[in-house]
């Protein structure tokens, strides 16, 4: 999925994998899914034991991964700001004693707190734990001394198209989002 919003800066959002136990099934069900879906070759790509960079075939778009750290961090720890206002004048509203007899304090850790908070949210966007799965089962298949496709889909209809078209290839196919 492409993305270009307040939060993700990748190219695409979303990865689909399958294993293989050989190099021409692999490079044959990539030259599949690229054939009919009409991606690039940097789109859907095979891992291969001996790679000498498996993780840049996994994650190409690096640059992509630092806007999205960047834009998440900002997003969310200007949305737990917001929202630690908003807790403050709530409190503030409900005539709270603590809050009255001490704003500035009151409202201070608010904010703080509720942007640090938003921070962490940002932080665990761009750590991605949807990925940790395919990330894993494409090391270990090469470690394995076998082989793994890994396509990067424009929308959710090319990433169930790859998912079904990489399944009936192989068997064994995981995705993130």
């Amino acid at each position: 999925m492409k993305t270009d919003g307040p939060v993700f800066g990748e190219r695409s959002f979303s990865k689909v994998a399958a294993v293989f136990d050989s190099r021409a099934v692999a490079d044959e069900a990539a030259a599949r899914v690229r054939g009919e879906l009409g991606l690039t070759d940097a789109q859907v790509q095979v891992v291969a034991p001996g790679d000498p960079r498996p993780g840049r075939k996994i994650e190409p778009d690096s640059r992509g991964i630092w806007r999205t750290a960047v834009k998440a961090h900002i997003t969310f720890g200007l949305l737990g700001a917001v929202a630690g206002v908003v807790v403050f004048l709530l409190l503030w509203g409900m005539d709270i004693r603590a809050v009255r007899e001490s704003p500035w304090a009151a409202g201070g850790a608010l904010v703080f707190f509720c942007t640090v908070f938003g921070l962490f949210t940002g932080g665990f966007v761009t750590l991605r734990p949807d990925q940790d799965v395919l990330i894993n089962t494409v090391f270990d298949a090469i470690e394995r001394g076998r082989f793994a496709v890994v396509a990067q889909p424009d929308n959710h209809q090319q990433r169930d198209r790859i998912s079904a078209l990489l399944e009936a290839a192989s068997g064994k196919v995981v995705r993130t989002l």
